[in-house]
């Protein structure tokens, strides 16, 4: 399998200006402040958004200047939901690292977030391209919506792996369509290639996060960054939980742990069936590489180039990767 510094090689440096930018934004005239934008933007993590912000923008009229405070505001905008999602789980780790609420408090969390929003939609205005400003608008409600949804269902085992699917795309595939469509119009691409590379985003997305949910019981907790099972333990029903209920619907220990929620053994009891369930793991992958290849369907229709090629290499990686 290649590795993502391979796939995306022939971007590298421009990559390297994203990160530069985004280091550039945590140096503040309030260094309380300027010592939480480093926590949250520190380098580090897979940064997919803005890598696909730079591909999808390759393949018409490639200029930097225009992409760069795009690739830099998805970012951002992905680490303010980060933020956030973290004070409202009341996780303290993320990435192997203290998360912002376990270290300053959830207060300060929140609006730390919230100035992440706003740098985000900043830096989104400065493109001056209106489609992409609504679009910016447009995708933090669908995120938010997405938030919503979750934080109400938290506990609920009446959830079917279509409204799975529904709230997936609004959390996790928004943002990844919004990377794509931005890097499309802001790289001039016909109408028609902008759809193209909103499919691809999307349907990449929705694999990530399936896979996501599948690493969150098979992985770790070196490799995670976070405790196994994370999700399970704060009633978030995710595809692989359907999935074992429905393969043991009778005395299922996720049924106990969201009805209850007394005894952890009962979350510990259903990460391990997971965990030991190739079936389940298996048919998560195959959802999952179903979802990579529709994303790819329509990409022969885009110029051929090393983009192209990279955005196919790039969704064979996510349903290879194993964290």
């Amino acid at each position: 399998m290649l590795e993502l510094s391979e796939i995306y090689g022939h971007i590298q440096e421009d990559l390297y200006r994203v990160e530069d930018l985004l280091e550039s934004m945590c140096l503040v005239n309030f260094p309380h402040l300027s010592a939480l934008l480093g926590h949250s933007l520190r380098k580090g993590g897979k940064k997919l958004r803005p890598v696909l912000t730079l591909l999808s923008g390759k393949f018409y009229d490639y200029d930097l200047d225009r992409l760069l405070p795009m690739a830099a505001s998805i970012e951002i905008l992905h680490s303010a939901t980060l933020v956030h999602d973290d004070a409202i789980d009341k996780s303290s780790v993320r990435r192997g690292q203290p998360t912002v609420n376990a270290l300053w408090g959830e207060e300060q969390a929140v609006l730390l977030g919230d100035y992440l929003f706003a740098e985000a939609g900043a830096l989104t205005a400065s493109t001056g391209n209106l489609r992409v400003i609504k679009l910016f608008a447009e995708t933090l409600k669908t995120i938010s919506s997405g938030e919503l949804n979750q934080a109400l269902n938290a506990f609920n085992l009446e959830q079917s792996p279509d409204q799975y699917y529904e709230r997936v795309g609004k959390k996790t595939a928004a943002l990844f369509a919004m990377a794509t469509e931005s890097g499309a119009v802001l790289g001039r691409a016909p109408e028609e290639s902008v759809q193209v590379l909103i499919r691809y985003g999307y349907g990449l997305g929705i694999a990530f996060q399936i896979i996501d949910d599948v690493l969150d019981f098979t992985s770790s907790e070196e490799e995670l960054g976070k405790p196994v099972g994370s999700d399970l333990t704060q009633g978030t029903f995710t595809l692989p939980a359907m999935l074992l209920l429905k393969r043991y619907p009778r005395k299922n220990p996720v049924t106990r742990w969201f009805r209850s929620r007394t005894d952890p053994a009962d979350a510990r009891q259903a990460i391990e069936m997971v965990r030991n369930s190739p079936a389940i793991v298996q048919e998560c992958f195959q959802i999952a590489s179903g979802l990579c290849e529709e994303a790819c369907r329509d990409l022969k229709l885009l110029p051929a180039c090393p983009s192209r090629q990279s955005l196919y290499d790039l969704a064979n990686y996510m349903v290879q990767r194993r964290k």
